[in-house]
């Protein structure tokens, strides 16, 4: 029987590699090889794959693999029942008298397996009826070796603890949220200064990149409810403001050009880092209209290296450019030898929507009413790397003064930059001076909100029980998902 999956084509995240095990013998049917790997399966024979015997144990690739898109089609409760059903058939724990030498062998495997499962996917575990399976083999097991309660005790307690850690980060997140919410703000006319401007706060673009960086990892780094994924876009989109408010604000031209040219040189050095996310909102704020109407201003920039940075991010060929330039930075992160050479935040809104599509080419079987697993593995390389990106730490001491400014300082909405945009440069057609008359004289403005991803790409996320973003759930619910999806595009502001 050929190897599962080929470990030199088979990306293993956080690290993992993939068990030396030779297959076993595909003694059901159900599994289709192709060039050596695993292209396709019955459910029912993935899932028996998946089941360790006494001399057998799954390739770690191949439970990540198929623990991160089964729940597609089967649900974790369920799934984990067939499993505890069918080892307890298999190694007969039903049976009066247990074969004791039998069990010795196989439960470390089984232990092995489940501390995997809990490890990868602690959401999976939040569910009583979870826990409960995981008691039930314990207390089949037990009696041929005390020391699995030990283990499993041990399990438990890392498992409660991670649960605890993810569920304080949420609140984490979601308190940032609110805190930026507050701040969306609108004036009458542009008041000569409402805000220390981000100069007079960081005057060096490397170190503002270097900050920048550190709200990125600490956004991605804990993301599993709605909530969360929605401030992490508010995130995105907050800093596309509050570029696009620090170069609206000041009342001279140099002064703005100033600011422009500081913004290209922090973005400059996230592409360096590998900050693509905060790149991308900052040429998406020096994009926004009320920024680039004001010629002027711009006739006064250096805008070589703007362009350049465009050209990287630039959309055109499914974003062709960005693409290779990840790659890149994907393979220097795999040769790394410090965290700093690690580091890679991908263009979220894109991540996402990659993910979404991969999660529909899974969902749909084959005419043979096969799994397609060569698409599950896609997904578990796409989900795999970010997974040991979001992993890295911070390499950069932190500065909480520059941190709690990009969280917290007010920024206009859309309607206050185009009025700060004609107070600054005054409007050159009837259709730019009508509409800064209708905002002169529109009391108040409203605060808004700018978050703008497309919700049927976060539902995608919603599905899998992992510590990131998941899949949408299948049948109906997955239809009306796509549905929405098609009426919409994601947009970046």
């Amino acid at each position: 029987m050929p190897q599962t999956l080929s470990s030199a084509r088979m990306f293993t995240p956080c690290g993992f590699s993939p068990h030396l095990h030779s297959a076993k013998e595909d003694d059901q049917g159900g599994l289709i090889f192709q060039d050596g790997n695993l292209a396709s399966a019955s459910l029912d024979a993935l899932i028996q794959h998946l089941i360790p015997t006494t001399d057998y144990y799954p390739e770690k690739a191949y439970i990540f693999t198929f623990l991160l898109s089964s729940r597609l089609f089967i649900e974790p409760h369920e799934l984990l029942s067939r499993v505890c059903h069918k080892c307890i058939e298999q190694q007969q724990l039903d049976d009066p008298v247990l074969d004791k030498a039998r069990i010795r062998k196989f439960g470390p495997k089984l232990l092995q397996l489940l501390t995997e499962w809990t490890e990868t996917f602690p959401y999976d575990f939040q569910e009583e009826r979870m826990i409960g399976h995981l008691k039930d083999m314990i207390d089949r097991i037990a009696p041929c070796d005390e020391a699995y309660w030990k283990q499993m005790n041990q399990l438990l307690q890392a498992l409660n603890q991670k649960l605890a850690t993810l569920s304080h980060g949420q609140e984490g997140i979601v308190k940032i949220n609110a805190a930026v919410s507050d701040k969306l703000v609108t004036f009458k006319s542009k008041p000569p200064s409402i805000q220390r401007e981000i100069l007079t706060v960081c005057s060096d673009p490397y170190t503002l990149a270097q900050q920048l960086t550190h709200v990125e990892l600490s956004c991605f780094n804990e993301q599993k409810k709605t909530s969360n994924l929605e401030a992490y876009v508010k995130w995105f989109n907050r800093l596309c403001y509050l570029v696009a408010t620090e170069i609206c604000m000041p009342a001279k031209k140099k002064q703005r050009a100033q600011v422009i040219e500081f913004f290209i040189d922090v973005a400059r050095e996230c592409f360096n880092i590998g900050n693509f996310n905060s790149l991308m909102a900052i040429i998406s704020g020096m994009n926004m209209s009320p920024v680039s109407r004001l010629k002027k201003t711009w006739s006064k920039v250096k805008t070589a290296k703007f362009f350049i940075l465009e050209h990287q991010m630039d959309p055109t060929g499914n974003f062709y450019n960005y693409r290779t330039a990840l790659r890149g930075a994907a393979h220097r992160s795999l040769t790394a030898h410090s965290n700093r050479e690690k580091i890679v935040i991908p263009f979220f809104s894109l991540l996402i929507k990659d993910i979404y599509f991969l999660n529909e080419g899974c969902a749909n079987r084959l005419p043979n009413g096969h799994v397609n697993f060569e698409k599950f593995l896609e997904l578990a390389k796409q989900v795999g790397e970010f997974i040991t990106w979001k992993q890295v730490e911070c390499p950069f001491e932190q500065d909480h003064n520059i941190i709690h400014y990009l969280h917290t300082a007010p920024i206009f909405t859309e309607d206050g930059l185009y009025l700060a945009s004609y107070e600054s440069e005054s409007p050159e057609n009837q259709i730019e001076k009508e509409r800064w008359k209708s905002l002169r004289d529109d009391m108040p403005f409203r605060v808004e909100t700018t978050s703008t991803l497309v919700f049927a790409e976060i539902r995608v996320l919603l599905k899998y029980g992992l510590n990131l973003p998941s899949l949408a759930p299948s049948g109906p619910d997955r239809c009306q998902t796509r549905e929405f999806a098609e009426q919409q595009e994601v947009s970046i502001v």
